[in-house]
């Protein structure tokens, strides 16, 4: 078994699956802080229940191997006690009848997460919680047996996060609810949705379904874990930190309820994780649905309704899942939408920039990897003239990148001719004093890399790529 370094000392898995021994100061808090009354009450689990529970299908060989072979695939770094996911082997291999028998006894305590924040659009960030890779493990074995549970228990209208299911599925569905004639939308933010999860709720929830108390428990200890901040240790007393296997699902669980008060009374909804849309057929429906919502919500769920976020809008005024829509003919049909064209081109100017530190080749691949993403995520758009638009943008930022490459008078001279412009011409722009963007507008630059040298260079287009995409549709 390896051992890795910590700021503060070596951070091992003890053997009795609870916290480091108590040798410092801050370990002593930090165990302290783990010994809350509330955590307590879930360390005793129901162990005298008969074989072939949830538990028994949780920590099965076969079970096991598959988790393992998928948080392996899956990489990621590791959590606070620095282990790394190919040392998970031999950890195995050392401990897992430890490991085993302390799940079956209700003794094994999950390490707590560590904290990562993630930029978003706003400026703000997004908190992960990274747990460690032996909690990844025993998160990912059961997520793969409770998964198909709830499978069968989910709505038709969720789709974020489900096996066979995703954002294309929910666009599609968004379409036939428009071509309908369901024009105008509850468009719903819930705010910080994975940090305000109410744990009671959500435990209640699950047992609705899960009646393996000991499965019940474990999660409990997933979600009480704690967070490890810079060094400081944080309870965990609400949400559920994002960033594990079992996450996505919980989430899903958590509002499952929702969904089922939607259908009960009869509404047109797609649901996407946290994102949720709920169609009607005229604004005042649809601000009446809201309305009734809200209560539901924060007084049933008790999670928190984002009111500056959330609006009553026509389907052309609202973005979901980085999407716009609008009818056409009576039907209802997807485009992309603005902020989504423009973080593309912030993108794509951050990969043409000179100052990056890339390469020709790291640049050229950078460039037709994010083109070909965004094409295949954006393909369900009408969007042939947006891209037919971008295209000549993006050949000139290309071009500009050269430009600005050659630097010198002579090596510009030298690159013109090179390309096929005539001695006095490429002497005449070598020496321009015009502006970068400018001159790769120019036609000299525009006839010495044109589209066709482009190409045979091995840079995409969007349109081609995108004529490319559909054609396997």
């Amino acid at each position: 078994m390896k051992f890795t370094e910590c700021d503060k000392g070596k951070c091992r898995q003890p053997k009795t699956w609870g916290y480091p021994p108590r040798n410092t100061a801050e370990r002593e808090e930090y165990a302290e802080a783990h010994g809350s009354q509330r955590m307590n009450e879930t360390d005793t689990t129901n162990t005298c229940q008969l074989k072939g529970g949830l538990l028994e299908q949780i920590l099965s060989n076969k079970n096991l191997q598959q988790a393992y072979k998928r948080v392996v695939g899956n990489k990621g770094a590791g959590g606070v006690d620095g282990m790394q996911v190919d040392e998970l082997l031999p950890w195995l291999k050392t401990h897992q009848r430890e490991l085993l028998q302390s799940l079956r006894e209700g003794t094994y305590r999950p390490r707590p997460v560590r904290r990562v924040e993630i930029p978003k659009e706003n400026g703000k960030t997004r908190k992960l919680g990274i747990p460690t890779v032996v909690d990844r493990l025993v998160q990912q074995a059961i997520h793969q047996v409770l998964s198909p549970i709830y499978e069968k228990e989910f709505s038709e209208n969720s789709f974020g996060f489900r096996p066979k299911r995703g954002a294309h599925n929910a666009l599609r569905q968004c379409q036939t609810n428009i071509s309908d004639g369901y024009s105008y939308v509850v468009d719903m933010d819930l705010e910080r949705y994975f940090d305000t999860v109410n744990q009671s709720k959500l435990v209640q929830q699950l047992s609705e379904t899960v009646k393996d108390g000991r499965v019940i428990s474990l999660i409990h200890k997933f979600l009480r874990a704690g967070i490890l901040d810079r060094d400081m240790f944080e309870e965990s007393e609400e949400g559920v930190p994002q960033g594990g296997p079992l996450s996505p699902l919980l989430g899903n669980v958590m509002l499952h309820e929702c969904d089922r008060e939607l259908e009960r009374r009869g509404h047109r909804f797609v649901r996407y994780a946290d994102d949720l849309m709920v169609f009607c057929k005229s604004r005042k429906a649809a601000e009446r649905t809201l309305n009734h919502l809200i209560p539901f919500i924060e007084g049933k769920l008790f999670l928190k309704v984002n009111r500056e976020k959330t609006k009553v809008a026509h389907v052309r005024k609202v973005k979901f899942l980085g999407y716009g829509f609008y009818r056409y003919a009576g039907k209802g049909r997807l485009r992309t939408h603005e902020r989504s064209v423009e973080k593309l081109k912030v993108k794509l100017r951050e990969v043409t920039g000179r100052s990056n530190g890339m390469g020709i080749e790291a640049r050229k691949k950078r460039l037709n990897d994010i083109i070909r993403g965004w094409v295949e995520y954006f393909r369900l758009a009408d969007m042939k003239k947006l891209l037919a638009e971008l295209d000549p943008w993006l050949r000139r930022r290309l071009r500009m990148v050269a430009w600005k490459r050659w630097k010198k008078v002579k090596t510009k001279h030298k690159m013109l001719r090179k390309l096929g412009v005539p001695d006095n011409q490429a002497w005449q722009w070598a020496n321009t004093r015009k502006g970068y963007w400018r001159t790769a507008g120019s036609p000299i630059l525009a006839q010495a890399m044109s589209n066709e040298k482009l190409k045979s260079a091995g840079y995409l287009t969007l349109t081609d790529c995108y004529r490319k995409v559909m054609c396997k549709v």
